[in-house]
């Protein structure tokens, strides 16, 4: 099995405010973080797939007038960030969650394969009625490490994939705020993986749709400043503010 990341030795402590990470909120600066990638992960919208079917890697599964609006709404939510780059899961619903923003900001969508949703194998297509009533159900929830769905992948190898993505966007964006649209599973993953909790509790996490999840990674750990946040964005580090953009 593949081995973990680097990432994992150097976690830094799990913080409830992001205010915390800046140690004090009335320091103001007008440049970028010198050793902070600020990652804000957002689930795409809502479906007509949502908590009735496994939709996995699906072709056509399309954000509905719910979720069409959440794509809408996410503009205005971070409208206070300056955003250096937008990465997205190819799945059709990531991508027309990601393109208001896209559109908005004049960034391009980076599509990333590792981001995408769990390969479910047999499971994709079905609906959730049908899965609670599998033996294998229960293992799903409370010890999702050893399960294998079949066909498909386990829930550590998509952990896997989806944090080696990150680790290559923040190598990239070392200094810099990134919108990164995924999934769920894959969220609260990445999200388990950085906050140092065990990926057979990451279930125990909730990622609604839209939702945003908000990360700081640097070199000597990362923190969670938000999880799962479907309200605006009012405590972020003001040197990640829109209107504090660096001037060149």
């Amino acid at each position: 099995m593949q081995a973990a990341p680097r990432r994992m030795s150097r976690v830094g402590p799990l913080v409830s405010m992001w205010y915390n990470f800046c140690q004090s909120s009335n320091i103001v600066t007008s440049s970028r973080s010198p050793f902070m990638t600020i990652l804000i992960l957002i689930r795409h919208g809502h479906t007509d797939w949502a908590d009735k079917k496994l939709a996995g890697w699906l072709p056509d599964v399309h954000l509905n007038d719910l979720g069409r609006q959440q794509a809408q709404e996410l503009v205005e939510r971070l409208k206070p960030i300056e955003l250096a780059a937008i990465y997205a899961s190819p799945l059709e619903r990531t991508l027309e969650t990601a393109q208001p923003l896209a559109k908005a900001r004049g960034l391009k969508i980076n599509k990333v394969s590792n981001l995408g949703e769990v390969k479910y194998g047999d499971w994709q297509g079905q609906s959730l009625k049908a899965l609670t009533q599998k033996k294998e159900w229960k293992q799903v929830q409370a010890a999702p490490s050893t399960f294998v769905f079949p066909n498909g992948e386990s829930f550590r190898e998509m952990q896997n994939r989806a944090v080696a993505a990150i680790e290559k966007i923040v190598a990239a964006h070392e200094k810099d705020a990134v919108a990164v649209f995924s999934h769920g599973d894959v969220i609260k993953a990445i999200v388990a993986y950085y906050a140092g909790i065990a990926l057979d509790n990451f279930q125990r996490l909730a990622v609604s749709p839209a939702s945003i999840s908000i990360i700081a990674i640097g070199p000597f750990g990362a923190r969670l400043g938000r999880l799962n946040d479907t309200g605006p964005l009012q405590l972020l580090p003001n040197h990640h503010s829109a209107g504090n953009k660096k001037k060149h």
